[in-house]
């Protein structure tokens, strides 16, 4: 099988925290990764900065508008049998305002929800591993 794929792709991911140190995740619909929860997030556009693409992103899938606090951890995504590479910068952010919410109900997000950081699922998307890896490090 020839892959399509001709280069990495850049993509983007906040980790989302709310006051009972709980993490927002996002039940994915479509690949890559189907059927896993995620961070919310996806991929940066031409021209986009990092943090630019971050906000967008949280505002198109949860409703929820957002401040970069830092970068967090990179991930990468290499599945050559599935044509997938990808590069995702994973910051933290805090939220400003919006009220949670699935913009993308009945396409690539089938759920939104808040989980305690040591009862998560454990179909976790790969990209969102380092982020929680990282976040225990911290604890």
């Amino acid at each position: 099988m020839e892959s399509t794929v001709k280069n990495p792709r850049l993509g983007v991911g906040a980790v989302i925290l709310n006051d009972n140190h709980e993490i927002l995740l996002v039940l994915r619909n479509r690949e890559p990764e189907k059927d896993t929860w995620s961070i919310p997030g996806g991929k940066i556009e031409l021209y986009e900065t990092l943090e630019e693409g971050v906000v967008r992103e949280i505002k198109e899938e949860v409703n929820l508008e957002v401040e970069v606090k830092e970068l967090l951890c990179l991930a990468q995504t290499i599945r050559p049998e599935n044509a997938e590479h990808w590069v995702s910068a994973i910051y933290e952010v805090s939220i400003r305002g919006g009220e949670l919410r699935n913009m993308e109900e009945g396409g690539a997000i089938g759920a939104v929800q808040w989980f305690p950081l040591d009862r998560l699922p454990v179909n976790l998307a790969c990209f969102t591993v380092p982020a929680i890896e990282k976040l225990a490090l911290r604890e």
